[in-house]
């Protein structure tokens, strides 16, 4: 057992993930933090975390070169309620710390990798595309075909076809406008390519993806039928996302991605929603075959935790064993060291915590349990 991730880092890895089994206790990522700063002396120069790419350049600017204050670099930063969470606050005051000073090769990089999207809501692709538009100095006309942002982001349009907007002409006009000004951007791409352009591009693929995903919420499914199609999408985008991430900053050094374990993982993923089992292939499954041996994929399982009322494990499950071995508050250790042992059942959906199993365990590289 070790608290060092350098121990279980091959000189290979590129991508490393760490997974989360709840995202309701901000102890997974408190340790993510002590992790980061130990894969940053190994020469890790960047890390990704779920919440959404766009947004996550404000934080990243702050990180980067003081752009902002803290409290503006959290509040506009982040999505998902992850910027009310104190240890990534600590993670980008520390990353903006360590940058001080530092020329820009050697500075720490903050992203996002996620869609700014709810399991219930998905924003109007206006802004993103009005972006892209502004920065080529074109006269087209974003708002009229989108109208009012809010008959985008409104429940009724994720969970109900009738009410989205996904396949109606307007999206269908603006499907045609995002495929004009992405070849108008790519046209105009520099050499070597700027931050401004970049910026351009991410947004305009943003803008697309909001398209692709309310497009999918046109489809004529029954309510529990939405989210496995909905999940597939949204994990396609994280995919993308970390392996353009990865391709900017190959030059500069390696990535840790923070995200819950059904993100990451190598396999399908298995949600209960809407009284139905949902499967699909999350980014670690798309990733990973792409990436090889230079991805590795940290599962990480809990204890017991008072501030979601979970208890003890039964010593026959994996957490059971777990908590007899792991003699500090947590530990890492090969994935192939856990036996077989019984899936703990005493989680309830409101903890939001996934228990571990056998599967889980196969795909792992590493193995990060909480005692709690």
């Amino acid at each position: 057992m070790s608290q060092d991730i350098r121990d279980f880092v091959t000189p290979s890895c590129d991508l490393l993930g760490l997974g989360e089994p709840t995202h309701a206790t901000p102890v997974f990522a408190e340790i993510r933090n002590e992790l980061f700063a130990q894969l940053v002396d190994r020469g890790f120069r960047s890390i990704a975390l779920e919440t959404d790419r766009v947004a996550a350049l404000v934080a990243n600017d702050h990180v980067q070169d003081g752009t902002g204050t803290l409290d503006f670099a959290m509040s506009e930063g982040f999505t998902h309620v992850f910027g009310t969470v104190e240890a990534n606050r600590r993670l980008i005051d520390w990353m903006r710390e360590f940058n001080e000073n530092r020329p820009p090769a050697e500075r720490l990089s903050f992203h996002g990798f996620d869609t700014q999207t709810e399991n219930t809501s998905a924003p109007s692709p206006r802004r993103y595309l009005e972006y892209a538009r502004d920065f080529l100095e074109l006269d087209v006309d974003v708002a009229g075909p989108a109208g009012d942002d809010e008959r985008w982001s409104r429940t009724e349009a994720v969970m109900e076809a009738a009410s989205s907007i996904g396949a109606t002409a307007e999206a269908y006009r603006l499907r045609a406008i995002a495929a004009e000004l992405l070849a108008a951007l790519r046209s105009r791409k520099p050499e070597p390519v700027t931050d401004a352009w970049s910026r351009a591009e991410l947004h305009l693929m943003a803008g697309i993806d909001m398209l692709r995903y309310h497009r999918q919420c046109a489809e004529p499914l029954e309510p529990n039928e939405r989210y496995m199609p909905l999940s597939a999408v949204r994990d396609a985008i994280m995919a993308r996302n970390l392996l353009e991430i990865r391709a900017a900053e190959a030059g500069r050094g390696s990535t840790l991605v923070f995200a819950h374990n059904l993100h990451l993982r190598r396999r399908p993923s298995t949600m209960r929603m809407a009284g139905t089992d949902v499967t699909w292939f999350p980014a670690g499954a798309l990733v990973a075959p792409l990436l090889g041996d230079r991805y590795t994929f940290v599962a990480t399982s809990l204890g017991r935790c008072e501030s979601i009322a979970l208890e003890e494990p039964e010593p026959d499950t994996y957490e059971g064993f777990l908590r007899r071995h792991v003699t500090t508050d947590w530990g890492l250790l090969p994935a192939s060291d856990v036996p077989p042992a019984r899936v703990r059942t005493d989680p309830v959906p409101r903890q939001g915590y996934f228990p571990l199993d056998q599967g889980l365990l196969d795909e792992a590289d590493v193995l990060l349990h909480v005692n709690g």
